[in-house]
């Protein structure tokens, strides 16, 4: 599948896999210069870059593993999403989860960008709902093992 691409800034990168399975590929920071998230704060952190998601698809945006393991940045809202007639720039916001200022480096690679098939729905709304096993057994409804 192509995905057609423009580069809004110089200095963009082109989003990137980083194997020949990886299911995403890595958004980089499209900054002049370092920016500094404190322990606690989110940041928007421009990619430079705009993006023609296909009808049918959506852009998601989840943290690198690495970046949020290690150093404690990911998306403020854990996964974003790109929707198919979005034409603005790709914006990533970054939450600090550590304890410790945390620095964005220009290019530094800050998340990563799954496109994924979705199903709009038709909402229905029904006086009742056919039941099933587990009803309206809610969190930890189901075990824990």
């Amino acid at each position: 599948m192509k995905v057609n691409i423009k580069k809004l800034k110089e200095g963009a990168h082109l989003p990137t896999y980083g194997s020949e399975f990886a299911a995403g590929a890595d958004l980089y920071a499209c900054i002049e210069e370092n920016i500094v998230i404190a322990p606690g704060e989110t940041k928007m952190i421009p990619t430079g870059l705009a993006v023609e998601i296909p009808v049918g698809y959506a852009g998601l945006i989840y943290a690198r593993s690495g970046l949020s393991v290690k150093q404690g940045l990911a998306p403020a809202n854990k996964v974003g999403v790109v929707d198919a007639d979005y034409r603005g720039e790709v914006m990533v916001a970054l939450y600090n989860q550590s304890n410790e200022d945390k620095v964005v480096e220009p290019e530094m690679r800050i998340a990563q960008l799954v496109v994924a098939p979705y199903l709009a729905c038709e909402f229905n709304e029904v006086e009742e709902l056919n039941d099933s096993v587990r009803g309206d057994g809610g969190f930890g409804s189901t075990g824990t093992k």
